[in-house]
């Protein structure tokens, strides 16, 4: 008894455990998108002012000014392919969890249902006792008329067997 109660608490740990496991990691993964969403803010305010930078003559962009602002934008839409791939992930996530969730409610369902089922059975199971004890109390009626019938008659027959016994005697006397 002690191991099978042991063993319940370890199975039970480890379920509580990783049900931990896997809400730590779907945090993560929010932590992970929010600091890549910051670091998109961070470039596209460099991306701004690159393109507000004009180091060439009479105030006009460079070569240089315009492949520094396309270096900037390159790397902000690298930045949003990774931002999407982490998102991807974090959907999944939320995908099992919704799976999870769908699950759990089947089983409750079924579980319902079976006890439903079972309240019903019993119900009948009930009813068909009552009708029992109802039609056998009715059959115990009948038959104690007849116990009382049956006594009746007997003590009738005595009663006029002793008055006939009781003639008998005073006419041998």
């Amino acid at each position: 008894m002690k191991k099978f109660i042991l063993t319940f608490c370890l199975i039970f740990a480890g379920l509580l455990v990783f049900a931990q496991q896997d809400t730590s990691a779907y945090q993560i993964q929010r932590t992970k998108i929010n600091s890549l969403l910051n670091e998109r803010s961070a470039k596209f305010g460099q991306y701004d002012q690159s393109l507000n930078e004009k180091t060439g003559i009479f105030g006009w962009q460079t070569k240089k000014d315009i492949k520094n602002s396309n270096e900037i934008l390159r790397q902000i839409v690298l930045n949003d392919n990774d931002i999407f791939k982490e998102l991807k992930i974090l959907m999944d996530y939320k995908d099992l969890q919704n799976q999870k969730v769908v699950v759990d409610a089947n089983n409750s369902e079924e579980r319902i249902e079976n006890y439903m089922r079972t309240i019903k059975k019993l119900q009948d199971q009930n009813t068909q006792l009552k009708s029992e004890v109802t039609g056998n109390t009715g059959f115990k009626n009948i038959s104690v008329y007849i116990i009382v019938f049956l006594i009746l008659v007997m003590s009738g027959g005595t009663y006029f067997f002793y008055k006939k016994l009781k003639k008998y005697e005073k006419s041998n006397f």
